[in-house]
């Protein structure tokens, strides 16, 4: 149940944009939205184009299983995705 305090929006964790940088890793590799979405989906993720889209500008959170599937596809890490500067 809303209250006054409720947020209409889902906002993704500690200011960290995982939607820009999956974004801006799916265009590194020249891979279209409508792509992205049909690779997730034949790797057996039930995704939408319009969830995904939603998830790329920040306005519903992904799954964890969403995002290893997003890094199996663009062969990347969770590191990668979260921005994560991790000390060598």
């Amino acid at each position: 149940m809303k209250n006054e305090n409720s947020v209409d929006r889902i906002i993704q964790v500690n200011n960290i944009n995982i939607g820009k940088n999956i974004a801006k890793l799916r265009k590194s590799k020249s891979i279209k939205q409508i792509d992205m979405v049909a690779k997730l989906q034949t790797g057996g993720m039930d995704i939408s184009i319009y969830s995904y889209n939603r998830i790329e500008k920040g306005t519903q959170n992904p799954t964890v299983s969403f995002l290893y599937a997003c890094c199996h596809i663009l062969d990347c890490d969770m590191n990668k995705i979260f921005e994560f500067n991790v000390p060598v």
